[in-house]
């Protein structure tokens, strides 16, 4: 059912999503008189998992403002609570969903209390569980937390309840007769206990994600990875479900899909098959391959089908699907670029779970992006992020999105735009959300080099945010270093280092444990510190490093690198490379060779983003001319070849960033593809992913280098 991902065409495992209304069957049947080319009068229903293009997209339909549904609320209920009447709050939920994604997040919390006061109403206690999941994972409070996992445990209680019930001996039945068991049980649910089955799988998977965060431990991960599998089971069974039922329909001539199950729940299983899917794909290959033996198979593209299917999203850049729909399973061609501006489906018709599949495809593609390529799609993430926005102008989770966005396409002026706005829109009740955006703010003024604007927001995180106190601190600690080797006043300057000093300090007692072991970058920002210390409070552009390491400078517009950041590192070359004759002169008499190779390695970045820039970074004419005014692209090239091989040539000498070395491989291997040579880059990015000491005497290493899961390659 599920094909390699290298497969030039990969199968198809439908879960139709049927976007027929009557408004739309009139717009398609008005642009099917309108053209030559004939076409169905009424679009194809059946949205599969692996979704193709459809008669919308190739006939340019769009959606206008004045067409979006105005989502009120529903009258209020009356009378007692009947289990039998779960689905008639799907209204309701549907309002408080979308309350919450136009900005109005506090909202929203209260109208999924007020409604149900009792909190036994299923839908309006996993919505409120999954608010109090956010707030408790934005503030990262143990207070928040524990909070939250109450909310969830409740709602998954309450779904429980509403599940279908399981006596002893259809349990032990179950062993031997299909139908009490995987797709005969679901068959035989109502549409209630189905659903309940759906939100009980998805409490399980928010109480996982929970109990992980909070613990810290091993036994805790063990426990909870065990409630992800069971959850993971349950999706696999309701798609299968689905399936069949479509198969049946189609049997019966009623197809293409069964219409007596609705898109609510459609949306919903594709929303956790998909996400499960994508989380395999992330996993090592190590891992993904034992998995695999127990049935559950990696498929980046079509996990991402998966999730593309409720909004109707279609991609120039995921490999070629199998039609199903077609009675010779014909390959359709996706060679002609298609227009993906648009989805094929509109809020009228969607599910009650798209506005989530569109936000976790928004995550994978701006975000999971940073270390993962195979299925990126940014010109799919900038017509969902833009769509989104016209229904939800105010909505702050969209207003950041659309700044991540800028800072894929390398324009963080503009992403600073975006960022502020959506700050400003943030209640006080979730001004915890606040620190997502100060993160990417401070980041994006790093990337401009400005070290006065980032200041404010590093200091805004490491004196309020949770998440990672020892990567705030650092940055706010590396900022004001930089700030104080720039500044032209003196006092200014003693001021800034005497700060920088103290939160220096901070950052080792920071460090925090998740599932029983230290986050990597913080390890990294620990060890920084000390060595900051140790050399008589000194590093070598620490800023500029630390952008490099989580992925910031790969998204510095090119006009910054040639103006100010190669400059500024040319002229430390030149320091260090009078020094070459007796290190011990160069500062207190320690790590010459490490900052020389770290200067060297940030150069060849530095050199490899001029030649050849993100490929999706915008840039006016302007500012292509100044950068090739500046230096060509051969010398560009040149410099950063010559820089990462100075690294790997001198790992020997390198004390304690070991890590330098196998930065340098790596860097040459994206080098080496951006020249065509494939050999050369195939024969670095082995080198790095092999295990093996790459220092050639790796005997001053213990254990594993800094951010050596952060170097590993991921397809």
């Amino acid at each position: 059912m599920f094909p390699s991902r290298k497969s030039s065409t990969p199968s198809v495992s439908t879960i139709g999503l049927l976007s027929a209304s009557s408004s739309i069957k009139a717009k398609f049947k008005a642009a099917e008189e309108s053209s030559s080319t004939s076409i169905p009068a009424t679009p194809n229903s059946t949205f599969s998992l692996s979704f193709p293009s459809t008669p919308a997209a190739e006939q340019g339909f769009s959606f206008t403002k004045d067409e979006l549904k105005d989502i009120s609320a529903p009258a209020a209920p009356s009378g007692d609570y009947a289990r039998s009447q779960a689905l008639e709050d799907l209204p309701a939920i549907r309002h408080a969903l979308h309350t919450f994604l136009r900005g109005q997040m506090s909202e929203a919390e209260k109208y999924c209390n007020e409604r149900d006061p009792h909190k036994e109403r299923m839908y309006m206690t996993a919505g409120l569980g999954l608010i109090q999941m956010l707030k408790g994972l934005l503030s990262f409070e143990p207070v928040d937390i524990e909070h939250a996992l109450e909310s969830v445990r409740h709602a998954s209680l309450v779904a429980s309840q509403h599940r279908r019930p399981s006596s002893l001996t259809t349990r032990i039945s179950s062993l031997v007769i299909s139908e009490n068991s995987g797709v005969g049980w679901i068959k035989g649910m109502t549409p209630v206990e189905r659903h309940a089955e759906l939100v009980y799988s998805e409490c399980l998977l928010e109480k996982a994600v929970l109990g992980i965060v909070s613990s810290g431990d091993w036994i805790t991960f063990i426990r909870e990875f065990l409630n992800i599998r069971s959850a993971t089971n349950t999706y696999r069974t309701l798609e299968e479900f689905i399936q069949l039922a479509d198969k049946e329909a189609v049997a019966r001539g009623e197809g293409p899909i069964d219409t007596t199950i609705d898109l609510d729940f459609r949306s919903g299983v594709a929303l956790g098959v998909g996400i499960n899917g994508l989380c395999l794909t992330l996993l090592p290959n190590s891992v993904s391959s034992v998995i695999a033996m127990f049935g559950y198979k990696a498929e980046r593209f079509e996990a991402l089908r998966t999730l593309a299917a409720p909004g109707g999203w279609s991609s120039n850049v995921w490999p070629e699907a199998i039609d199903l729909s077609s009675d010779t399973n014909s390959v359709k061609s996706f060679k002609q670029k298609k227009d993906v501006s648009q989805p094929a489906i509109s809020q009228e018709d969607e599910g009650l779970r798209r506005p989530c599949t569109d936000l976790t495809l928004l995550i994978f593609h701006l975000f999971i992006s940073s270390f993962t390529y195979s299925g990126v799609d940014i010109e799919q993430a900038r017509a969902i992020v833009n769509y989104n926005l016209t229904l939800y102008p105010e909505g702050v989770f969209f207003l950041f999105l659309k700044g991540r966005l800028h800072v894929m396409e390398s324009r963080p002026r503009l992403a600073i735009a975006s960022y502020e706005k959506g700050m400003d829109l943030t209640g006080a009740d979730y001004k915890n959300l606040k620190g997502v955006a100060q993160w990417e703010l401070g980041l994006c003024q790093l990337a401009l080099r400005d070290f006065a604007s980032a200041l404010p927001y590093w200091k805004a995180q490491a004196e309020e945010a949770n998440w990672s106190k020892a990567v705030y601190r650092y940055g706010l600690a590396a900022t004001l270093y930089d700030l104080a080797t720039t500044e032209k006043d003196q006092s200014d300057a003693k001021k800034h280092m005497k700060e920088a000093i103290k939160w220096f300090e901070q950052v080792p007692g920071s460090m925090k444990k998740i599932a029983g072991k230290h986050i990597p970058v913080e390890k990294f920002v620990s060890r920084k510190s000390k060595k900051f210390l140790s050399q008589g409070n000194r590093l070598l552009h620490p800023t500029l490093e630390f952008c490099y390491m989580v992925g910031g400078m790969s998204h510095t517009p090119r006009t910054v690198f040639v103006s100010t950041i190669i400059p500024s590192l040319t002229q430390s070359l030149s320091t260090l490379a009078s020094h070459s004759s007796k290190p011990s002169s160069y500062g207190n008499g320690t790590g010459y060779w490490d900052d020389y190779a770290l200067a060297q390695l940030l150069n060849g970045a530095c050199h490899r983003y001029v030649a050849y820039p993100n490929q999706d970074a915008i840039e006016t004419e302007e500012e292509k001319k100044l950068v090739e005014a500046t230096i060509s692209k051969e010398a560009a090239s040149k410099k950063a070849e010559e820089s990462l091989k100075w690294v790997v040539e001198n790992g020997t000498k390198i004390e304690l960033d070991h890590q330098l070395v196998y930065t340098a491989h790596l860097e040459l291997g994206r080098l080496y593809s951006c020249f065509g040579d494939i050999e050369g880059a195939r024969r670095e990015l082995e080198l790095v992913n092999s295990g093996k000491p790459l220092e050639v005497n790796a005997a001053g290493r213990k254990g594993k280098y800094s951010l050596q899961v952060r170097v590993a390659v991921v397809d």
